[in-house]
C-alpha cells in the first residue's frame, strides 16, 4: 500500500443551486484538462489526462437519530497510464 498525501480538501455547506454551479465549472475544467484550486494563499494545480476512471457511489448511513446519505464523485488516474469505461449518467 502506498503513502497517501492530501493535496487539497474542502467541505462547505451550500445551496443545491450553488453546488450545481460548482459542478458545472468543474466539468468545464475537466474537459479542458486543467483545474486550479485555491485556499487562502495555497494553490493546487490539477492536470487531467485524456482517460481516467470515474467512480460514482451513493451511500446511506443510519445513525441513532437520523439517516444520512451521500453521493461521491471520484476521478482517478495513474500518471502515465490510461483506461476507459462506459457508465452513463441518465
Amino acid at each position: 500500500m502506498g503513502i497517501e498525501t492530501i493535496l487539497f480538501k474542502s467541505e462547505e455547506k451550500k445551496k443545491r443551486s450553488d453546488i450545481a454551479d460548482v459542478l458545472r465549472t468543474l466539468a468545464d475544467k475537466v474537459d479542458h484538462g486543467r483545474l486550479t484550486l485555491q485556499q487562502d494563499q495555497t494553490k493546487t494545480l490539477v492536470e487531467f489526462p485524456d482517460q481516467m476512471v470515474l467512480e460514482l457511489k451513493v451511500e446511506e448511513e443510519q445513525g441513532r437519530r437520523k439517516l444520512k446519505k451521500s453521493l461521491e464523485i471520484e476521478l482517478e488516474w495513474t500518471v502515465g497510464e490510461s483506461g476507459s469505461s462506459d457508465t452513463q449518467i441518465l
